[in-house]
């Protein structure tokens, strides 16, 4: 079992971005002609959560 897969494992700064980073990386198929309210919605809070995680990046990890 990895350090990290232990429960009370704090992730270091490094970990974290690269954790941050890989989640950015995910693959999904967005048509914007198809969109509905509730697509659009979520659009909207994804965008407004990876600004949260970047100035928390910006800030630093305390929380």
């Amino acid at each position: 079992m990895a350090d990290r897969d232990k429960k009370g494992y704090n992730l270091t700064k490094m970990e974290k971005i690269k954790e941050l980073m890989s989640m950015k990386n995910e693959d999904v198929e967005f048509s914007g002609a198809l969109a509905d309210k509730d697509d659009v919605e979520a659009i909207r809070r994804s965008e407004a959560a990876d600004e949260r995680q970047i100035k928390k990046m910006d800030n630093g990890w305390t929380s």
